[in-house]
């Protein structure tokens, strides 16, 4: 199937053709007529698949031949301003040769220009629910004449505790709307929300619930807690990565460890929800321009950073959720090309590391890198949940299990991941059938 198949008009298609693109993503195929023919849709679809694509392109053409309307006729909710931003270029993009007008809007920024925007008029809105409530409060934005709703990301809407301002804004639309739902899972809370908001939706799930992504090649080498930083800064060097997208689970650590790597001579930055707008954007910049080596984040403020043909993706520290391990990596390997992932795991971890071996169907061989072999005396540590993100999961709780730890030196990947011949081209792969890591049971504490 291709693009002009699906019944977009001569203006978007152009659009399409110049971002390179003439063939629709599965999900694509699959939500654009959707959309285009008025009904409700609920979509899992994970970061990477073109799933945003998959609803501003049949919004714009819902919206073609009647523009320029005094009030926002589309709004599109987001978790995040990089989402946001994200969703607001893809509008831009394809709607380039349309008189349609959009405008992102979201906190951290100077309000004034936002209202300014407002008052000359607007189709589509983007929006962080927090910020749209702020104009609404102060009665700066009319939502009376809303004809197509969008929760984007609805899944990290509810896990940032969005729930009570997405509720008020329902209320301030129309009832008689088009509902879009998109989520990277289809998790009770979702379909609860999906049961109150959508009216007979069709349901897309492009891809195996928690699939990873076989061209990805996932490595795990286990290390002390004090140790991490040391390792990571031996391995970028020694392997002249670049490009690196390194995940911590909180604001702090994020910090911490870019004034660290920095320090060791290696160009980082942290991108978190503390960090003003202008910081952020200057560092996913200079991060995608190929100027800065590192870039560490958290995992709420990587959602929306969209970079085609990332080579690495390091978790610094595990997720307490298995499913983040899932979003995490698949930032790399897309598009056909491949990617590495490299998790540090302190026995800390131990336990977090079977959730997601459990999660993915798939044993992980653990590797120690020859000087950072990890002391077997050390007992494990509660493990601190973060402030605010992320879930909780009673699976997350409890003593934690320790592998059989092999000793080896990485093998140098300058180029491309594929190309080594080291551990990391077996720590991906299931063991063959019969044979599994040895396993002992460690004195872990419960969190």
């Amino acid at each position: 199937m291709k693009f002009t198949e699906l019944g977009l008009a001569e203006p978007i298609l152009r659009a399409v053709a110049e971002q390179g693109y003439d063939t629709p993503t599965p999900i694509q195929a699959q939500a654009i007529p959707q959309v285009l023919a008025g009904g409700d849709l609920l979509a899992a679809a994970q970061t990477g698949t073109g799933k945003t694509a998959g609803f501003t392109l049949p919004i714009l053409q819902r919206l073609i031949n009647t523009p320029n309307q005094k009030h926002p006729r589309v709004l599109v909710l987001t978790p995040t301003r990089e989402l946001a931003a994200q969703v607001g270029e893809s509008v831009e993009n394809y709607g380039k040769y349309l008189k349609l007008k959009s405008m992102v809007m979201f906190g951290g920024v100077n309000i004034n220009p936002q209202i300014d925007k407002l008052r000359r008029g607007v189709d589509i809105l983007v929006a962080t629910p927090g910020r749209l409530m702020d104009h609404h409060g102060q009665g700066n934005i009319d939502l009376s004449h809303v004809e197509i709703l969008v929760l984007d990301e609805a899944d990290r809407m509810l896990d940032m505790g969005f729930i009570h301002d997405i509720k008020r804004i329902f209320k301030l639309l129309p009832k008689q709307r088009q509902n879009l739902l998109f989520s990277a899972t289809f998790s009770d809370e979702i379909r609860t929300l999906a049961q109150g908001l959508l009216h007979e939706p069709k349901t897309i799930e492009v891809e195996r619930r928690n699939s990873t992504v076989e061209i990805i090649e996932q490595t795990i080498y286990t290390v002390d807690r004090e140790r991490k930083r040391e390792l990571l800064t031996h391995l970028i060097k020694a392997q002249n990565w670049f490009q690196v997208l390194v995940f911590t689970r909180t604001k702090h650590g994020a910090n911490r460890l870019a004034e660290q790597l920095d320090k060791d001579g290696i160009s980082a930055m942290a991108i978190h929800g503390n960090k003003s707008q202008g910081a952020r954007t200057r560092a996913l910049s200079e991060f995608k321009d190929g100027k800065l080596q590192v870039l560490v984040a958290t995992d709420i403020a990587a959602r929306g950073i969209d970079i085609d043909q990332l080579p690495y993706v390091v978790n610094y520290e595990l997720p307490q959720v298995a499913e983040d391990y899932v979003h995490r990596i698949g930032r790399t390997g897309r598009a056909g090309a491949t990617g590495l992932a490299v998790s540090l795991v302190c026995v800390d971890e131990f336990k977090l590391l079977k959730d997601i071996e459990r999660l993915t169907h798939r044993e992980f061989t653990r590797y120690a890198v020859k000087g950072f072999e990890p002391d077997l005396s050390v007992k494990p540590e509660p493990i601190q949940k973060p402030r605010t993100g992320g879930r909780s999961s009673p699976a997350n709780r409890g003593g934690a299990r320790t592998g059989s730890t092999k000793t080896a030196s990485p093998q140098n990947r300058t180029n491309r991941p594929q190309s080594s011949a080291g551990p990391a081209t077996h720590g991906a792969k299931k063991p063959a059938s019969g044979h599994k890591p040895s396993m002992h049971r460690t004195g872990g504490r419960g969190q």
